[in-house]
């Protein structure tokens, strides 16, 4: 009640306030557009915003989120719909709805403030700046209570001590920036030290017992495990080829795969590689291919490419876009809001679909009878082999299999009647990762598939995305959408190299060298790279380094293109920015696997 009238009384002493109102409604964006008719008044990112909130003297609160983000769809049904929070948000606050695949630098800006001063961070990601732009505190989903608690502490805090707090927001991004801006000098190591340093990190936070790295929820790591299996083919370590091959075998096992229609989700929240946080993205499809069919090469396992022709096809029959790529994602929830209830099967849905029989054959091959269901019901994981079946119970592998493809057709049936929300902008950066692994593909199988899917997503970045002299960042509805950053850069210059390949065709070696070229333009200087050529925010300068994420780091991935490139200035920037990547790289190779793989292909010193 205290703070109730405490509230009022800074209302009336503020006099009159600015309505604001919504501006997401019918956004081409679909994340933007499902806020669009929050009781919150949402600004678009952008100068008006910053300058809205300068002129009013409010703090800007910025979320940012993305479509298919389960717990971004929670917060927005327990706390953004909620009237009471609204009115607080729109009263005292600037408040900016963030899609954070269309705003990527900004994002990962924040995602780093948050990290770095509250030790975790991600999706929703609630940020307090001041008006100025300095980050001032952040959160990740909360409660609606605890929430509409922060936020009138906040604002009581910033009526009586602004002062103090925008002080406070500056001296610690300025920290923040002088650790970042920390480089010394080091000594250039051996290629065989670079090796044994990558190995020795990898194996002390790897997960020997079920595969991946760390105890807790499991990712791909797809950067770090490339760069893994390229060591493993530079130099054989039995250590190594046992922990890959255990990681891929959980992988494409257990849950992280969709076992009737292929893909792979984005990554599962227990550290068995059982549960799955069910959203499904594109850069995670491009990846886990490339990285599947780089294994099958490496440790000889026909297998493992079937893994990745598996997933290719998956992309190409359920993830094609209108406009001539592919799209971003599909949404962790269901229609009526169910997490990962596309995806599950009670007992009782089996039967009604398959009958008695079929039922029991799907549950002993999909091991929807040993493990626990969730909440929604059995989630299809590997079980016993055509083989194991036969043996038990007679049949002939031949007559199991049949019965398992018509099984499945039939599930997959019934499954599609289900509600599956979908973002489907296509955007630049990963589709030029999904390029490189459609252009893979191409080489190894020489498969029309594949290699007409390469060309579609080709045309679409030349011809839909680049206008000659930079790039768009996305289409959605066949509107262009943000602002091309340095992943998209980075991302579709792999792609088109990849591509160009395959195609022979110099036309795409030239738009290679002119997107690599106007990377260093825009996005690289003397203190290394940005991610926006046009930062809105005080912070958002240059680093020497970037750590490997759920995408390779954009800079490995550019100074390893201009390395091999017949550029000879960009041969020469390469090596120049490798350097400068070199502190973090031998330091933690692990983190940095992208430039430390570029240290490992420049010229170095002898070995010792």
């Amino acid at each position: 009640m205290v703070r109730t009238f405490h509230l009022l009384l800074v209302w009336v002493l503020a006099g009159p306030v600015l309505a604001l109102e919504n501006q997401l409604r019918d956004h081409p964006s679909p994340y933007l557009a499902m806020h669009g008719n929050d009781p919150v008044a949402w600004q678009e990112w952008g100068p008006a915003a910053l300058e809205l909130a300068r002129k009013e003297g409010r703090l800007l609160f910025i979320s940012s989120g993305y479509f298919s983000c389960h717990w971004c769809h929670v917060m927005q049904r327990e706390s953004y719909r909620n009237a009471k929070i609204a009115d607080i948000l729109n009263t005292y606050f600037v408040p900016v709805k963030v899609d954070r695949e269309l705003n990527g630098a900004l994002d990962a800006y924040l995602i780093d403030f948050v990290e770095k001063t509250q030790g975790h961070a991600g999706w929703p990601l609630n940020v307090f700046l001041t008006p100025e732009g300095y980050p001032l505190i952040g959160m990740t989903y909360l409660p609606p209570e605890r929430f509409q608690q922060a936020l009138q502490r906040l604002n009581t805090t910033w009526q009586d001590e602004r002062g103090q707090m925008r002080n406070l927001a500056r001296r610690t991004l300025l920290q923040l920036m002088l650790n970042r801006e920390q480089v010394a000098e080091v000594e250039p190591l051996s290629g065989p030290v670079l090796q044994q340093d990558l190995l020795r990190q990898a194996l002390s936070i790897a997960d020997t017992m079920e595969g991946g790295f760390g105890d807790q929820n499991k990712f791909p790591m797809t950067p770090q495990l490339l760069a893994l299996l390229d060591l493993q083919a530079a130099a054989p370590n039995q250590q190594l080829a046992e922990f890959l091959t255990l990681t891929l075998d959980k992988m494409a096992g257990e849950g992280l795969r969709d076992h009737l229609a292929g893909g792979f989700f984005r990554y599962t929240v227990d550290p068995s590689w059982q549960v799955p946080h069910f959203e499904k993205m594109l850069y995670t499809q491009a990846q886990l291919a490339e990285v599947y069919l780089r294994a099958a090469q490496v440790l000889g396992r026909d297998d493992y490419a079937e893994v990745a022709h598996d997933t290719l096809q998956f992309v190409s029959r359920e993830m094609t876009g209108p406009q001539g790529g592919y799209v971003a994602s599909f949404s962790a929830v269901d229609g009526a809001g169910e997490e990962g209830g596309v995806y599950l099967w009670t007992v009782d849905q089996l039967h009604a679909v398959l009958g008695e029989a079929d039922t029991a054959l799907a549950r002993r091959y999909w091991r929807m009878q040993d493990l626990a269901p969730l909440d929604g019901g059995h989630l299809p994981r590997r079980g016993e082999s055509l083989a194991q079946i036969a043996a038990a119970t007679g049949q002939t592998e031949a007559d199991l299999a049949a019965r398992i493809a018509s099984i499945r057709a039939r599930l997959l049936a019934v499954r599609g009647q289900r509600v599956l929300p979908v973002d489907r902008k296509e955007l630049a950066g990963w589709n030029g990762l999904m390029l490189a692994a459609f252009a893979q593909a191409a080489k190894r199988w020489d498969d029309p598939l594949f290699r007409d899917a390469a060309k579609r997503t080709r045309d679409f970045l030349k011809d839909r995305l680049w206008d000659g002299q930079r790039l768009r960042r996305a289409l959605a509805n066949d509107q262009p959408l943000g602002e091309a950053s340095l992943e998209d850069y980075a991302y579709v210059a792999y792609g088109m190299d990849r591509y160009a390949e395959l195609s022979h065709d110099p036309v795409d070696r030239t738009l290679v060298a002119a997107l690599l070229h106007l990377a260093w333009q825009r996005y690289q200087g003397p203190g290394g790279w940005r991610m926006d050529d046009q930062p809105l925010l005080p912070g958002l300068g240059e680093e020497p380094a970037m750590a490997e994420g759920a995408l390779p780091a954009p800079s490995a991935v550019l100074i390893r293109l201009a390395a091999h490139s017949d550029a000879p200035d960009l041969v020469e920037k390469a090596l120049a920015a490798a350097d400068l990547a070199r502190q973090q790289a031998q330091a933690e190779p692990f983190w940095y696997a992208g430039h430390h793989a570029a240290l490992l292909e420049m010229p170095g010193p002898p070995a010792r």
